[in-house]
């Protein structure tokens, strides 16, 4: 298919649009939070609760009259969405399970600790068979092992392996607390026994290449953290995807004013572009943006398509930090006006505000003043406190 143009104005409609962050809200309730992780395909889980964590956060900023609760009633109850692995720790549709059978694969075949691991493998079966779902508190395995970051107890090593082999699934958590059951528990016996759709490894990263296309929208070829998680993606691979992908009519390039290098969306999503070239006009609104939003996973795009500089700072010591441990950009109809920084202590049940960072070419009128004291009352339902240090403005 031909190149399509569209100008900046038009890629922040299509983007946007796609995310649904632009008009009314499309995502309704917890039927819209399940439609909203199927198109996207994952949202990136992030243990980090300041303010609501991140796959709340995104949630909230997408689906109307969300609530943490649903969520957690889809991962844990409904058992719809599952903890698994795609960009990085995600959640993810409980029927995407099959397509990644490589991973759990490779973790069976090695691990860090193995034969300490393995030791201890047939006790933890057998002790979850007996009494439900266990935390690594539950054991009795002490000994410290190495494990990925640094050496942990050999109970929670042996679990998250498990975990990650296929043999255990994340039963529900109490806080970050994880509780692990049998995976025939958790996911039903059909799905399981589902067959690996791309057995072959190019064709396994040609649809995950796919699926982050539609997840964030708009992407290019080239190195970017929206490919995070598709293991042993290198350069030459990822253009042989996009020269096949192209060829089968799976994806279509796009033009955009002022940026060099050449987008890509999903073929179905030609008909986002009729609908924003239109339609002239759509409802604003003010949403705060998760750090690891499904749109900001290309911080590089954001910058080129926005103008927006946005760095997650919470990795960056203190004294070298621009803005705060954990900041949010404030998207306002079309544009990102700014950045917040809040806390929720949830021992006074209060929402504190400690900043705002808005752009240098805003002019600050009292529309946008209303809109986002709006969303911060929303942050505060969303977070159950029962009240609100005022925000700074100016």
């Amino acid at each position: 298919m031909d190149q399509i143009y569209l100008s900046k104005g038009e890629v922040r409609k299509f983007i946007l649009y796609k995310q649904g962050l632009l008009g009314d809200y499309r995502f309704i309730g917890k039927s819209g939070v399940l439609d909203f992780i199927r198109q996207a395909g994952c949202i990136q889980f992030d243990p980090i609760d300041v303010c609501g964590k991140n796959a709340e956060i995104v949630l909230q900023s997408r689906i109307s009259g969300f609530t943490k609760q649903m969520l957690f009633e889809l991962l844990y109850t409904d058992r719809k969405l599952l903890d698994y692995f795609d960009k990085n720790l995600s959640i993810i549709p409980i029927e995407n399970w099959k397509y990644f059978g490589r991973q759990r694969e490779s973790h069976r075949n090695w691990e860090r600790s193995y034969n300490e691991i393995q030791q201890v493998h047939d006790q933890i079966i057998a002790a979850i068979s007996e009494n439900g779902p266990l935390c690594s508190s539950d054991l009795n395995f002490s000994q410290k092992v190495d494990w990925y970051w640094s050496k942990t107890k050999l109970s929670r090593a042996a679990l998250e392996h498990m975990y990650f082999s296929g043999e255990l699934a994340i039963h529900h958590k109490e806080g970050n607390i994880k509780y692990y059951d049998l995976i025939e528990k958790c996911i039903p016996e059909d799905i399981l026994n589902e067959a690996d759709p791309y057995p072959c490894d190019f064709k396994h990263k040609k649809w995950r290449v796919l699926q982050r296309i539609g997840s964030v929208g708009l992407l290019w070829n080239r190195a970017s953290d929206a490919w995070l998680g598709i293991s042993g993606l290198k350069a030459n691979e990822r253009n042989n995807i996009f020269t096949e992908l192209l060829s089968e009519s799976c994806i279509v390039p796009i033009k955009a004013e002022n940026v060099n290098d050449s987008l890509y969306c999903l073929t179905d999503d030609i008909k986002i572009i009729d609908f924003i070239k239109r339609k002239k006009h759509e409802k604003k609104r003010c949403e705060f943006i998760a750090p690891l939003d499904n749109m900001m996973w290309d911080r590089n795009l954001i910058k080129a398509i926005w103008d927006f500089d946005y760095k997650w700072e919470i990795y960056t010591p203190p004294s070298e930090r621009k803005y705060g441990y954990y900041v949010l950009p404030i998207l306002y109809g079309e544009r990102f006006i700014g950045r917040i920084e809040m806390t929720y202590d949830r021992k006074c049940k209060k929402l504190n505000v400690s900043n705002i960072w808005y752009e240098p070419n805003i002019e600050l009128t009292k529309d946008i003043k209303k809109n986002v004291v709006s969303t911060i009352k929303r942050f505060e339902i969303f977070n159950e406190a029962y009240r609100c240090v005022p925000p700074p403005h100016g």
